[in-house]
């Protein structure tokens, strides 16, 4: 039996991927709720360099989970609540 072509699979993929990382999992659990954060903050919430968290953001930001607005020379990050929305649905999904 050959499986039916799932087109929310790579989206599916794409999301779970992003928070397939503890440190990941812990910036989301942090922003969730949350209006606004500076990078700053996530940076002191975590025990890994500014450097390796802002690469965890990247990611994130790049599955569309956070969203990121440049405020001067900081970045204000935020949960991407419809991506939330998604991602909870496809785990509901499976």
């Amino acid at each position: 039996m050959k499986l039916k072509n799932d087109p929310t699979a790579e989206d599916f993929a794409k999301l779970a991927w992003s928070i397939a990382h503890p440190a990941r999992v812990q910036i989301v659990r942090f922003l969730i709720g949350r209006e606004a954060c500076m990078c700053g903050e996530i940076v002191n919430q975590l025990p890994l360099a500014q450097s390796t968290v802002s690469q965890h953001l990247k990611i994130l930001k790049e599955s569309g989970l956070i969203q990121g607005e440049v405020d001067g020379p900081k970045v204000c990050y935020c949960i991407n609540e419809d991506r939330l929305q998604q991602l909870k649905a496809f785990v509901t999904e499976l």
